[in-house]
């Protein structure tokens, strides 16, 4: 297999920490059927694929995550 020449770089206005995710205690919002876990870590809250965990996760703060919620709650993300 090649190796990856893809560079990830700092997106400019980033201000959240790398956070050491290795430890945290990942929560799934379906009874654990769900494709999405959170974990609160350090003030912040990660969001990953539970079937891909390996992945990168989404970092919000908890303004963005409130931001977040209340649309979905809104229907703002719906697809259909």
């Amino acid at each position: 297999m090649a190796e990856s020449t893809i560079q990830q770089h700092p997106l400019a206005g980033w201000d959240k920490p790398e956070l050491d995710l290795s430890d945290a205690d990942w929560h799934s919002g379906s009874r654990g059927l769900g494709d999405v876990q959170i974990a609160f870590v350090e003030g912040f809250i990660a969001m990953r694929n539970s079937g891909r965990p390996e992945s990168p996760s989404l970092i919000f703060t908890p303004a963005e995550w409130g931001a977040f919620v209340s649309g979905a709650r809104e229907g703002e993300f719906d697809l259909t």
